[in-house]
């Protein structure tokens, strides 16, 4: 049974992403619908709620049936991080998460994310002043270290559950890997096997079937997944994932008319929690992936992508359903 301080996951819990310009409450809400048990804000920056930035309190809104949610922040400075767990902590999220594996290079070049890494007292010190600060659970998400030569998660996993996180996420990359390459869980499943390590242990990295997600709790050990990108477009993956988990067998995949329910569902919050213009905008994003495999549809998400208000794209989505009825859509994504 996984626990995050008195936050009952469940078996074997499967974690949403906090995914940039991704995991927003519209997106979070298709994949609370698709079986998520844990989902995160998209990462914060500290100095953004400081300074009082729009975008970065619009990114604070959460939720009643969103829950358990954690809000996830980034910063390099410990006294702005401090300040704004404090911010985050007001709006009563179930936890703060702190991130330091973001690998991009506006984060990490500003001594953020993944670049506490490479000063690891330092982490452990702003992971320690946060814990201190707050009556919330602090989790962290992090990588393996930030390149082949310092991938020192195994001792870096311990030091920060003796200052009192209560969960740890891991990607299976270093900072320099960015995305690329494969990721190595076999250094996660070593935190696993540390007989001093009591928390919840989450992987995260490559996990974009059941059969995947199955072998890997089987081989690595892990507590529960984290899922990312494989969710972009597909919130069904999750509860493909519990179903395959349980019965080992994968249902069949949602078909035209199931895709056309939840492309309309997310349009429709998204419009109403941005406004029309940029609801709209930010959803052309999300439509390649939610058709993705669907024969001769690109003329469709030429449409989709150049309509300009809901009524045009639902018009759009309903020549669709009408076009494509009765065709099964390829599970391998």
């Amino acid at each position: 049974m996984a626990k995050i301080g008195n936050i009952d996951l469940g078996d074997f819990p499967l974690l949403l992403a906090p995914m940039e310009d991704v995991s927003d409450p519209p997106f979070r809400a298709v994949c609370k619908e698709g079986g998520a048990d844990l989902m995160y804000t998209e990462f914060i920056s500290s100095e953004g709620l400081i300074r009082d930035a729009v975008k970065s309190r619009q990114k604070l809104d959460i939720f009643e049936y969103e829950r358990p949610i954690g809000i996830q922040l980034f910063g390099g400075d410990i006294g702005n991080m401090v300040q704004s767990a404090e911010i985050a902590a007001a709006v009563n999220p179930d936890l703060i998460d702190i991130n330091y594996g973001c690998p991009v290079k506006a984060v990490a070049c500003k001594g953020a994310g993944a670049a506490l890494l490479q000063d690891i007292p330092k982490m452990v010190k702003m992971t320690e002043e946060i814990v201190k600060c707050t009556s919330l659970p602090v989790t962290v998400k992090t990588r393996l270290g930030w390149d082949d030569n310092s991938k020192n998660i195994v001792e870096v996993a311990e030091r920060l559950q003796d200052i009192g996180i209560k969960a740890l996420t891991v990607h299976g990359r270093t900072r320099v890997q960015m995305y690329k390459g494969s990721a190595d869980w076999t250094l996660i499943a070593r935190i696993k096997e540390n007989p001093r390590m009591h928390i919840p242990i989450f992987g995260n990295g490559d996990i974009d079937s059941p059969q995947k997600a199955l072998e890997y709790k089987n081989k690595y050990g892990v507590d529960g997944i984290m899922i990312g990108r494989a969710a972009i477009g597909y919130p069904w993956i999750f509860n493909e994932v519990k179903q395959y988990l349980k019965h080992g067998e994968r249902p069949l995949p949602p078909d035209v008319a199931e895709r056309i329910r939840v492309t309309k569902k997310h349009l429709d919050f998204s419009i109403r929690w941005k406004g029309d213009r940029l609801g709209i905008f930010e959803m052309r994003r999300h439509y390649t992936n939610y058709f993705k495999g669907m024969p001769d549809f690109k003329p469709y998400r030429t449409r989709l992508v150049e309509a300009d208000n809901e009524s045009e794209v639902n018009t759009i989505l309903d020549e669709v359903s009408e076009k494509y009825a009765g065709i099964m859509v390829p599970t391998e994504r």
